[in-house]
């Protein structure tokens, strides 16, 4: 398999679901319990199965059911500083918006 990286979103997706099967299987939980569990539809839950599409939240739900919720945690998370000068730079209050772009660029 390939790694993420080089993969599309749908693949990545597709094998994320596939993973989920896996463990709603290893506990022996139809689509049908797996979705009351997750509090969503079957109709949802076989989509993601299927296609591996699915809103966030939802997602977030059966991978806390699963026991995978720590795994988003780290999600996005900043790499570690590379200089001090760097660390302090994280320390001070940070900009809430991007910067506008100027009309005559």
């Amino acid at each position: 398999m390939l790694p993420s990286e080089l993969r599309t979103p749908a693949e990545v997706a597709r094998a994320l679901a596939g993973r989920v099967r896996a463990l709603r299987l290893q506990r022996g939980w139809t689509q049908q319990e797996m979705a009351e569990r997750a509090g969503l539809t079957l109709a949802t839950y076989r989509r993601f199965e299927h296609t591996g599409r699915i809103a966030l939240e939802r997602l977030l739900r059966i991978a806390v059911l699963l026991d995978a919720g720590a795994g988003f945690d780290d999600l996005f998370a900043l790499p570690p500083a590379r200089s001090l000068a760097e660390l302090a730079e994280r320390t001070q209050p940070s900009r809430k918006r991007g910067r506008r772009k100027r009309a005559d660029s």
